[in-house]
């Protein structure tokens, strides 16, 4: 069995393989996020093992390994997909050093997934990926908006310090209406 950790970047991805022995395969693998990277990471995994089922690979992800994940799952690999905050406490864990880069992140998610038992991460829809990302938007305009009103309130505290006590709050449309038009 082979064991694969992928640190997933914008650009590229770092790769740590080693086999269930200890022997290590590849320790400074960075390939791009491109097909032809993606092809190249296949190539060193099927030429070490032929059998799907004996190759474990896990990741340290955002939405900039979809790719990735797509083209492994098609080619019939399983993946493990691990929260970065999860592997950022297993690093601090294992090491009191400060040291964060891709290649030590992507040998810690190997690590990980070599003493962990967790099962493969099922594939999610593109349809609940779309709500995640419409989710995560949304909480972002809320947290804008939000910002926004301070920053309004703020103002109509300095110049129109009496229109809290007019009306039921400074934050219906009409008070609105009154700080545009002046």
């Amino acid at each position: 069995m082979i064991y694969v950790g992928i640190d997933i970047a914008k650009d590229k991805h770092d790769c740590y393989i080693v086999t269930s022995d200890g022997v290590l395969i590849s320790d400074n693998l960075r390939i791009t996020n491109t097909l032809e990277g993606f092809n190249t990471l296949y190539s060193i995994i099927s030429s070490n093992c032929q059998v799907a089922s004996e190759v474990r690979i896990g990741e340290s992800t955002g939405h900039y390994g979809i790719n990735l994940e797509n083209f492994l799952r098609t080619k019939g690999y399983q993946l493990t997909v691990f929260n970065p905050l999860a592997v950022a406490s297993f690093r601090k864990s294992q090491t009191l050093r400060k040291t964060k880069t891709d290649k030590v992140d992507a040998k810690f998610i190997t690590t990980l997934l070599f003493n962990s038992n967790q099962t493969p991460t099922a594939l999610v829809s593109d349809e609940i990926r779309e709500l995640k990302s419409l989710t995560r938007h949304r909480y972002r305009l809320v947290g804008q908006c939000t910002k926004l009103k301070v920053s309004v309130s703020r103002l109509l505290t300095i110049f129109f310090p009496e229109l809290g006590t007019l009306i039921w709050s400074i934050h219906q449309k009409s008070s609105f209406q009154i700080y545009w038009y002046q």
